[in-house]
């Protein structure tokens, strides 16, 4: 049976009943460290500049990882991205393993995996045997949309009707959530399948229940997935860093919509942020500019590499495209590193977000790795 709500459709056993938590045992709630207003976390995109190669990107990306884990930062995420030659994160499970083997604390987490282009219980076997690989440390965040164009989103759901899947979120969340669970009813057709690794291991002869599972988030960018959150008491993360205008709208949807639930007893929402913080501003405009340029690209139907500083100062933008770049870089936080600090600080108590996630917005990785580490700096989070 399902329920509406003013917008999506909740199936009604979605909220299991259940000792309502604070959600601070099973990770979702941070520490907010030094003089941070609240726990500071990343967000990956893996870009891959010109003259480099995705291996150079996802040696960058360990490098982050480790610097992130030992420097305070709550969590590292890495998102879904498809058909982008400018950006290798197309495999986010995979990419998370990799992390894992790199870090020790750190929480690892997909921000986020694209429900709609994968079945269900692939995504519990996978996230499942993540969360066997560093217990205690997986995170689960999932959006409704493809990550990608219209055309590669068919290609990968094997249908010429993609919309469909997104329609359908609901149903999938519900599905994928039984799965992780392991608690789809009797007489259901799934009664007898399982996610393996999970809790069947637990209740076979001779087996020893994992305390953990990955915590589910939902991701947006506009108000969709702020109801369904609120609705089914889920912590929330939001794409402020490309959908600044929605944010406080999402945000308060959000909290107005949450139901106390078995994973949270209060609203807790991150947002994305894109922030470069350099030693010189000068330096942060120049890596600002080559990120813009390559959205610019993107939204053009040019998509590949992040372009080189150099060749970003060298460009000429079209009226229609410096209006685009202006928005976009409006909404990047970026310049020295009490400069980013301000802004961070500013946005956080216009939003009242619970968590700042900070993607960095450049092609250089020694530059994006210095940019978290001035951040830190800037804010007094322990070092190693």
């Amino acid at each position: 049976m399902a329920t509406r709500a003013g917008g999506p459709t909740v199936a009604a056993d979605d909220t299991r009943d259940a000792e309502t938590r604070t959600g601070e045992g099973d990770g979702i709630q941070g520490t907010a460290h030094g003089s941070a207003p609240v726990p500071l976390s990343v967000l990956d995109l893996v870009a891959v500049g010109a003259g480099h190669t995705s291996t150079d990107a996802l040696r960058t990306s360990v490098a982050l990882a480790r610097l992130a884990e030992s420097r305070g930062f709550h969590r590292y995420w890495v998102a879904e991205h498809h058909s982008m030659p400018g950006v290798a994160s197309s495999s986010p499970a995979v990419i998370l393993a990799h992390l894992a083997a790199h870090t020790s604390r750190i929480r690892l987490g997909s921000g986020g995996v694209m429900l709609p282009n994968h079945a269900p219980l692939v995504i519990a076997e996978q996230f499942g045997t993540l969360e066997a690989m560093a217990p205690g440390r997986i995170d689960l965040g999932l959006g409704r949309a493809p990550g990608t164009d219209g055309a590669t989103a068919a290609a990968l759901r094997r249908t010429d009707r993609p919309e469909e899947a997104a329609d359908e979120f609901p149903r999938l969340l519900s599905e994928l959530t039984r799965f992780l669970d392991d608690d789809f009813p009797d007489g259901h057709p799934y009664r007898r399948i399982h996610a393996v690794p999970g809790p069947v291991q637990g209740t076979s002869p001779g087996g020893v229940q994992s305390p953990h599972r990955p915590p589910i988030w939902l991701l947006g960018s506009s108000g969709y997935s702020a109801r369904l959150a609120g609705l089914l008491g889920l912590p929330f993360a939001f794409a402020h860093h490309f959908s600044a205008q929605n944010t406080i709208p999402a945000l308060d949807l959000y909290r107005e919509s949450f139901k106390p639930s078995g994973v949270l007893a209060e609203p807790y929402a991150l947002i994305g942020v894109s922030a470069l913080a350099a030693d010189e501003q000068r330096v942060a405009r120049r890596e600002v500019r080559a990120a813009v340029l390559s959205m610019v690209r993107l939204r053009t139907g040019r998509p590949g590499l992040v372009p080189s500083p150099q060749e970003a100062e060298a460009y000429e933008f079209s009226p229609l495209e410096r209006e685009f770049a202006q928005q976009w870089s409006a909404n990047v936080i970026h310049g020295t590193a009490d400069e980013v600090r301000t802004g961070l600080d500013d946005l956080q108590k216009r939003t009242g977000a619970d968590e700042l996630m900070i993607t960095a917005s450049t092609p250089t990785g020694e530059v994006r790795v210095r940019s978290y580490e001035l951040i830190a700096d800037a804010y007094g989070l322990p070092a190693a």
